[in-house]
């Protein structure tokens, strides 16, 4: 027998033992323990609004990205709460995705709070709620603890870091972070996209929106932004953007459709870069504010919680 047909017969057994570990795994029941649920129903409003067969899905989902990820906690001992938290911003984005692998993320570190570019959250000048990784830090995030527990308090702020975070890794997934996942959506959605923001960026500047004016950073903040806006008030976003509204629910809401989102492959995930930025890092900032923390928005017609 030779070399190369040892080769080949050792590679098709592991081919053949990866893809039925992966079958059994799947016919495994989800089970939803009493405590996992309790966190669940009091912090992620997403997770409560849905019927109990689809909180199954959910948790579900909640589980295979615990297998996957590694979530480390610094300067202070993780919890089951922080893990479930981290990765319901996970799966909240990819819920109406048939089927969804984070391939472009390997670890999440949680900081207790705000933290620099130099990855202190000691001391002053700190304004990071989160970032995603490129370089010797690819395949890495980080999230001020405080700050993703405020976003999942708050659900009818249209604001939560751990979303808008995990969104910048879905526009990653087709080699750039530029605001246009195109693997998920094709090349005909470019352009009423592109007119779309262009038209509602004119509105944020003219400080007649609702919309966060962090998303007139560049176009992969846009997509951010409204996404955290589309999952926390989406009835809202319908009334008061329809339009938009419509779009983003082409990208994340694949089983009305009738679409299919593939995982990126983890060839095709890109750097994940904010441009002009040295560090290549995508970074979420707290506003300019007397606080470390971006000030909820205040709606007219809608009390902040």
């Amino acid at each position: 027998m030779t070399t190369a047909l040892i080769a080949f017969l050792i590679i098709a057994v592991l081919v053949f033992y990866k893809v039925s570990k992966s079958k059994q795994h799947k016919a495994q029941p989800v089970e939803i323990k009493e405590d996992q649920k309790q966190v669940l129903e009091r912090y992620v409003a997403f997770y409560k609004a849905l019927e109990p067969t689809e909180q199954l899905r959910f948790m579900g989902l909640v589980q295979d990205f615990l297998k996957q990820v590694t979530i480390e906690a610094v300067g202070f001992e993780l919890t089951e709460a922080d893990r479930l938290l981290v990765a319901s911003g996970a799966v909240i984005p990819v819920f109406g995705f048939k089927d969804w692998q984070y391939r472009n993320l390997t670890n999440v570190l949680l900081y207790p709070d705000t933290f620099n570019k130099q990855f202190q959250f000691e001391g002053g000048d700190r304004n990071v709620l989160g970032m995603v990784g490129s370089g010797f830090l690819n395949g890495q995030m980080i999230l001020s603890r405080r700050a993703m527990y405020q976003g999942f308090e708050k659900a009818k702020d249209g604001q939560n870091t751990a979303i808008h975070e995990f969104v910048h890794l879905i526009d990653n997934s087709d080699g750039a972070t530029d605001g246009l996942p195109e693997n998920l959506v094709g090349e005909e959605f470019a352009e009423p996209w592109q007119r779309i923001m262009k038209k509602e960026m004119a509105v944020i500047r003219a400080n007649k929106s609702d919309i966060d004016s962090y998303a007139l950073t560049n176009e992969a903040e846009f997509l951010a932004v409204t996404s955290e806006y589309f999952f926390e008030r989406p009835q809202e976003m319908q009334r008061r953007h329809p339009e938009l509204f419509e779009l983003l629910t082409l990208v994340y809401d694949k089983r009305r459709t009738g679409t299919h989102a593939e995982s990126p492959d983890e060839s095709n995930a890109g750097p994940l870069a904010e441009p002009g930025a040295e560090t290549g890092e995508e970074i979420r900032t707290a506003s300019q504010s007397a606080s470390t923390f971006r000030q909820p928005l205040v709606d007219s017609d809608e009390s902040t919680m």
